[in-house]
């Protein structure tokens, strides 16, 4: 099974991607994520058996025994890997970053006993909202620099899930394989 580690985003932050992708209409091309496949990804986990994934799974049980829900706000533009080669267009987040960044590191260290490679590349908290296949890249600076410290707005991130991922001729099709909720109360 091809996987991931992380959670879907609520619907509310496509209507801020609808609008990016109508004022970005005449110079980027690429694959704009649909509304139900937007998330966040705390880690890649790649092919990985079913000894594997039960492994995730009780990972993941025990880390939400640790969270109680936090709040995360949707803020600016930008492109991975940089502004000259932009190949990803995402959201980043400001506020709950640290939290977030904690939790992806907690599920890396736990899934690397499991046998799961850890990415080389920082975790950097994003939602991937198009894939670019072509762009003006003067425009998408200007369209970056207009959404700079831009609030996409607030959620409450109160779960974790691993998620299976079949690529299709379509584009990719996103299963909860399970969900676990935060366990500790707030405050």
């Amino acid at each position: 099974m091809r996987a991931f580690v992380g959670f879907f985003t609520t619907k509310n932050l496509y209507e801020h991607v609808e609008k990016l992708r109508d004022e970005s209409k005449g110079f980027l091309r690429g694959k704009w994520i649909e509304p139900q496949n937007l998330h966040m990804t705390f880690q890649f986990l790649g092919e990985i058996n079913k000894e594997q994934a039960v492994s995730v799974l009780k990972n993941l049980q025990q880390l939400v025994e640790k969270y109680s829900p936090f709040k995360v706000q949707y803020r600016s533009l930008g492109v991975f890997p940089d502004r000259k080669r932009p190949r990803i267009l995402w959201i980043g987040v400001s506020k709950g970053e640290n939290k977030l960044k904690k939790l992806a590191n907690e599920v890396a260290q736990l899934n690397r006993r499991a046998g799961i490679r850890i990415d080389s590349k920082p975790f950097h908290p994003h939602v991937t909202v198009c894939r670019i296949k072509e762009v003006d890249k003067k425009k998408l600076s200007g369209l970056m620099n207009r959404y700079k410290g831009f609030n996409f707005g607030e959620e409450t991130i109160d779960r974790v899930a691993l998620i299976s991922s079949s690529l299709t001729s379509i584009g990719p099709i996103y299963t909860v394989v399970e969900e676990f909720y935060f366990r500790r109360e707030e405050g």
